[in-house]
């Protein structure tokens, strides 16, 4: 098993085996391989993040538990939902911010569960309404800065589903520019411009039974 967390466009795995698809990773020249918790080591692997020719990074333990506890105390965390959207007219829904294309998401407010959250967000974003949710399909996570601190943000994703012919109103005061239904068949358009863990829950989603 293993966690993925992006930094920027730059993967590193938390994991307690090698699988094969870890293990193909493993073998390009610029990937680096830690198998120790301590802080030091995990400083190391932050730095080595930061060089160009980093390909992604590998953190091994048996206890993916201590493994997760020791590598997140090195960031703020916060917890964020959203929804992966489709109407009845068999399109996804999505939002236009800041140059890319992603998903409805935002940060779950104090005495809200992960569930409340992600259909708050889909309405706030989009003006989507009568939402019905399905399933959770699983989380993402990133790290960015934020005024020098370094955020490690984990997303809930949820599946949700709603009638067709709304209207769409995108939320402009969180720099969101349009909100667009995509045939699924068109899918690929978007994904040539949005960010590299919203294309994993988007496999994750397609790939769900």
């Amino acid at each position: 098993m293993y966690i993925k967390i992006y930094f920027g466009e730059k993967p590193v795995f938390l994991c307690d085996e090698i699988d094969q698809y870890l293990n193909e990773i493993l073998h390009h020249p610029d990937a680096v391989f830690v198998d120790e918790i301590s802080p030091r080591a995990i400083k190391s692997m932050l730095h080595e993040i930061k060089k160009e020719e980093f390909h992604a990074g590998v953190l091994w333990n048996g206890n993916l538990n201590d493994l997760k506890k020791a590598f997140f105390k090195n960031f703020s965390v916060l917890e964020a939902a959203g929804g992966i959207v489709l109407n009845s007219n068999k399109e996804l829904l999505f939002i236009h911010r800041r140059g890319k294309w992603d998903l409805p998401k935002g940060k779950i407010e104090k005495g809200e569960n992960e569930e409340e959250c992600a259909v708050r967000e889909v309405e706030e974003e989009t003006g989507t309404k009568n939402l019905a949710l399905k399933k959770k399909i699983g989380e993402t996570y990133h790290v960015y800065e934020d005024f020098g601190k370094h955020i490690l943000k984990i997303s809930h994703w949820f599946y949700m589903t709603c009638p067709a012919k709304q209207e769409a109103v995108p939320q402009t005061e969180e720099d969101i520019t349009e909100v667009k239904w995509v045939k699924t068949m068109n899918i690929k358009e978007p994904m040539k411009n949005t960010y590299p863990s919203i294309k994993d829950i988007l496999s994750k989603f397609f790939d769900t039974p």
